[in-house]
């Protein structure tokens, strides 16, 4: 049974899909409630699939009603219309400095499993992974996405559940690192008494992800050899 639990967001942690993501949304929400949502100006980094939705059909003006309403169907559109891009997402699209050395280097390690805890759903997730050859090294089965809950911290005893039901690994808090790249995967890893290594390969800046007091900030994921003996310890 391994030890040590690595949890990895996807999006500015692991790669980056472009622009993809934010037509895509545009897309699905057009087809929902039949308006497009124009420059909807909605951040993305760090929220789950369904909340971004929700922003964006508030940002319209549609009520809270509305939004539930259309929100299934929003999110089906977005997973179909992801999947159909998936051209453009390696085209435009590009996996962060190291990660393949450290995916590699951590899958060699007999007490570390790898997975995902991620604002995508699990479909998206799917096709984000597969468009870069990245899920060949993560256990995606136990992963924790923004299709079981929409709440982003409410995410870490989901991967624990799983990997207790699917695999019979008694894992605790303790024993998990969320590496991600927001001050959300901070907030979510200290929700769920995780560890947290912030990346600033997304679009905070290393001098605010160091003040807000993870336990690791690094500029990227390229130092295999201090990473592995982060993560692994």
């Amino acid at each position: 049974m391994p030890s040590r639990l690595v949890l990895w967001d996807i999006d500015g942690t692991l790669v980056r899909a472009g622009n993809v993501a934010k037509d895509v949304f545009a897309l699905a929400v057009e087809h929902a409630v039949g308006s497009h949502p124009g420059e909807h100006g909605v951040v993305m980094g760090g929220k789950t699939d369904p909340q971004i939705a929700l922003e964006i059909l508030a940002g319209m003006g549609l009520d809270a009603g509305a939004d539930e309403r259309h929100l299934p169907l929003v999110v089906s559109r977005l997973e179909a219309e992801l999947s159909a891009a998936v051209h453009l997402i390696r085209e435009r699209g590009y996996v962060l400095p190291g990660v393949p050395e450290i995916l590699t280097a951590l899958d060699a390690e007999p007490d570390v499993v790898q997975s995902v805890l991620t604002g995508n759903t699990a479909v998206n997730a799917a096709t984000k992974l597969a468009a870069f050859g990245l899920d060949h090294w993560l256990d995606v089965e136990i992963g924790a996405f923004g299709s079981d809950d929409r709440e982003r911290r409410a995410l870490v005893p989901v991967a624990l559940r799983r990997a207790a039901e699917r695999r019979g690994w008694s894992l605790g808090p303790d024993d998990v690192w969320v590496v991600g790249d927001t001050p959300n995967d901070l907030a979510c890893a200290r929700a769920g008494g995780a560890r947290c290594a912030l990346v600033a390969t997304g679009h905070t800046p290393i001098e605010e992800l160091e003040g807000l007091g993870p336990d690791a900030v690094l500029e990227d994921l390229s130092d295999t050899d201090a990473l592995v003996k982060l993560l692994a310890s």
